[in-house]
C-alpha cells in the first residue's frame, strides 16, 4: 500500500494522537502504568487512560471529585493547541471516571425531569462544573423540557423548568 492509499487522519484523530503522545510521556514521568484509548465522540476527540493491571493506580490522575482530571485535560488541550495552533475541545477520561460521572448525572437529571413533569414546578440542582451542566442540559433537552444555568462559578447550577 502506498501513502496515497492511506487516508489522512481527520483533525480530531490528529488531536487524539498528539494527546496520546503527551499523556504517554506524562505516564512515563510519573512512573504509572496505563494504556491510551483513542476515539471520537460527540464531535470531539476522546482520549482515555486505562489500566487493566492496576486501575486504582490511576486514581492520582483523577483526584477528589475529578479536579486533577480537569486540570490534566486542560494541560492536554494546551499541548494539542501548541502543536496544531487551534483550540482543542478533546475530552479526557481516566479509568472510566467521567463515564461513571455521566451515568450518575443522567440519573439525577432523569429524576429531576420526572419531578418537573409531575409537579409543574422548576427544580434547581446542586452546583456543577461546565462539563456536568452540559450533560444535564442535553438530558433535559432530550426530555422536552427547558434548562438554564444560573449563578456564578463555582456555585453555578442548572435549573430545570417546564417547557
Amino acid at each position: 500500500m502506498t501513502n496515497q492509499d492511506t487516508p489522512a487522519p481527520t483533525r480530531l484523530e490528529e488531536e487524539g494522537e498528539i494527546a496520546a503522545d503527551y499523556l504517554e510521556e506524562l505516564l512515563d514521568i510519573a512512573d504509572l502504568d496505563g494504556d491510551i484509548d483513542l476515539g471520537v465522540e460527540h464531535g470531539r476527540a476522546a482520549v482515555e487512560i486505562v489500566s487493566e493491571e492496576a486501575p486504582g493506580s490511576l486514581d492520582r490522575l483523577v483526584g477528589e471529585d475529578g479536579e486533577v482530571l480537569d486540570a490534566l485535560q486542560e494541560l492536554t488541550r494546551l499541548a494539542v493547541q501548541a502543536r496544531t495552533g487551534e483550540r482543542s475541545r478533546l475530552m479526557l477520561d481516566v479509568a472510566g471516571f467521567r463515564a461513571r460521572q455521566r451515568e450518575a448525572l443522567e440519573k439525577v437529571a432523569a429524576e429531576a425531569v420526572e419531578h418537573v413533569k409531575s409537579s409543574g414546578e422548576s427544580v434547581a440542582l446542586d452546583a456543577m462544573n461546565p462539563y456536568q451542566r452540559k450533560i444535564v442540559h442535553d438530558w433535559v433537552a432530550a426530555a422536552g423540557l427547558v434548562s438554564d444555568s444560573e449563578g456564578v462559578e463555582p456555585a453555578r447550577r442548572v435549573v430545570i423548568r417546564p417547557a
